[in-house]
C-alpha cells in the first residue's frame, strides 16, 4: 500500500512539473513577492500573467529565464486626481496649499477634448511606469469613459465638498449622482469599486458629513489629512491661512467654531462606519494624532487605517516632507500615491520611492516596495488579485533596477 501511495505521488509530481514546462519561469537577482525580498527563487507565471508558483531555484523545472534586477508585482497608486491631468505645469511650485487649492478651483476649466486627451495620456504614463491599480479622486465623470476601457483597476473616491451648511443637500445630491454613475457601470468584467468620501476636514460642513456618513459602511474612505500646518491652526483656534482662502472664495465662514483639537482629532470619529480609512498626505500629523487613532481603534474592531504618502506633491505644494520616521516608529501601515499632475511632475510610484530614498536613505527598499504593492492592494480592497506573488493572482510583473529604479513591464 505504501508503495502504491509513493508511486501515485511520483505520478502527480510528474504531471505537475510537465504542466510547469508550459509556463514562463523567471529567475532574477532578487524576487520581491509583495512582502519580502527573496534570493534563489524562480517565479512561474502563465501567458496571461497568472502566478502559478514561486519556488526555490533548486526545485524548479528546466528552461528557466535569467533576468537582471528585481522581479516585483505591479505597483498600486493609492491617491491620484486623474481628472486634473490637463493642469500639468499650470500651477507654480511651492505656492502653499491655500493658493494651490484656489488655483485648482478657479483654473481647472478646459475644453472637453483637452481634458479627455490629458486623462488618456496620464493613464498611459501610469501603465508604462508599472502601476496596475489606482485610488482615484472623482469630482465629476470625466474619467469614466477612459476607465471603462479596462486598462487599469480603479477604486473611485467620489469626493464630496461644501463648507457652507446651506449648500450641503445640493452638494450631497451631486456627489450621489456621480457615485451611482461610477457604481452602475462595469469595466474589466467586474463592477467597479466606489465610495462617497469627504474631500478634507476644512471643506465639509457638519451637515454634509451627516449626509455622506451612511455611504461609508464597508467602504474605503479617503480624506486629505493635515496637508498644511494651517489645517490644525484652523481647528484649534480658528486662525491661519484658511481664513484667507474663504475670503478669496467669498465663502462665509461665520458658522465655524474652533474645536480646540487638531484637525484629525476633530473629524476622525466620523469615519467609524468605514471598513478602511485612507488618510492622505499627513504632512503635519503628530504623535498625539497617532495616539488618538490607536485609542479610537480599540472601539472599532476590524477597522483599518492606512497612511498614504505623496512626497513629491508635498514638496511641490508646501516644500515639506511627511513625518515618515514618526509613522514607522508607530508601526503605521503606509501606502504611496502620486497626487495629480497639477501638483507633481509625473505619475510614477517609483519616483515617489526615489524621493523617499533620497531623504530617508536608511529605509530598506524591501519596505518601500511593500508600501507600493501589498499594502496598497489591501488599502484599496484589491488584494484578492493584486499586490503579491501568490498562486492564482494576476498582480502584474515588473523588472526593477535596484539602483536606478528604472522599470520594465513583463506583464
Amino acid at each position: 500500500m505504501a508503495k502504491l501511495r509513493f508511486e501515485a505521488r511520483i505520478r502527480t509530481l510528474r504531471v505537475y512539473f510537465r504542466s510547469l514546462m508550459e509556463f514562463r519561469k523567471l529567475k532574477s537577482d532578487k524576487i520581491f513577492d509583495g512582502y519580502q525580498m527573496l534570493e534563489g527563487y524562480v517565479l512561474i507565471v502563465s501567458d496571461d500573467g497568472t502566478i502559478q508558483d514561486l519556488m526555490p531555484a533548486n526545485l524548479a523545472p528546466a528552461d528557466v529565464e535569467v533576468v537582471e534586477g528585481i522581479l516585483s508585482p505591479g505597483l498600486i497608486n493609492c491617491h491620484c486626481h486623474l481628472e486634473l491631468s490637463h493642469m500639468k505645469g499650470q500651477i507654480p511650485e511651492k505656492t502653499g496649499l491655500v493658493d494651490f487649492v484656489f488655483k485648482v478651483v478657479t483654473e481647472r476649466h478646459a475644453s472637453q477634448h483637452e481634458i479627455m486627451q490629458a486623462i488618456e495620456m496620464a493613464e498611459e504614463e501610469m501603465i508604462s511606469n508599472g502601476i496596475v491599480a489606482v485610488g482615484d479622486i472623482c469630482n465629476n465623470t470625466s474619467t469614466l469613459s477612459q476607465k471603462q476601457k479596462g486598462r487599469l483597476q480603479y477604486y473611485n473616491f467620489i469626493e464630496a465638498s461644501g463648507w457652507l451648511p446651506e449648500s450641503s443637500t445640493q452638494r450631497f445630491e451631486t456627489s450621489k449622482e456621480i457615485f451611482y454613475q461610477f457604481d452602475n457601470v462595469a469595466y474589466m468584467g467586474k463592477k467597479p469599486q466606489a465610495s462617497i468620501v469627504p474631500h478634507a476636514p476644512y471643506s465639509v460642513s457638519e451637515n454634509l458629513w451627516q449626509l455622506i456618513q451612511p455611504f461609508f459602511k464597508q467602504a474605503v474612505v479617503s480624506i486629505h489629512n493635515q496637508e498644511t500646518k494651517f489645517e490644525d491652526d484652523f481647528f484649534l483656534e480658528g486662525t491661519g491661512d484658511f481664513e484667507r482662502m474663504y475670503r478669496l472664495m467669498k465663502i462665509d465662514n461665520a458658522h465655524h467654531k474652533p474645536t480646540k483639537r487638531s484637525s484629525l482629532q476633530t473629524y476622525f470619529d466620523k469615519l467609524a462606519g468605514a471598513s478602511k480609512s485612507l488618510l492622505v498626505h499627513n504632512t503635519f500629523t503628530k504623535q498625539d494624532d497617532i495616539n488618538y487613532i490607536i485609542q479610537a481603534g480599540k472601539n472599532w474592531p476590524g477597522h483599518e487605517v492606512y497612511f498614504c504618502l505623496c512626497i513629491n506633491a508635498n514638496q511641490y505644494i508646501e516644500d515639506a516632507l511627511p513625518p515618515i520616521e514618526l509613522l514607522r516608529r508607530n508601526d503605521c501601515t503606509v501606502v504611496l500615491g502620486t497626487d495629480s499632475l497639477a501638483s507633481n511632475r509625473g505619475l510614477n510610484i517609483l519616483d515617489e520611492i526615489r524621493t523617499i530614498r533620497l531623504n530617508f536613505p536608511y529605509i530598506p527598499l524591501e519596505e518601500l516596495l511593500k508600501w507600493a504593492t501589498s499594502n496598497g492592494a489591501r488599502a484599496l480592497q484589491l488584494d484578492d488579485e493584486l499586490g503579491s506573488f501568490e498562486k492564482g493572482k494576476k498582480p502584474g510583473l515588473l523588472l526593477i533596477d535596484e539602483e536606478t529604479l528604472q522599470v520594465q513591464k513583463i506583464f
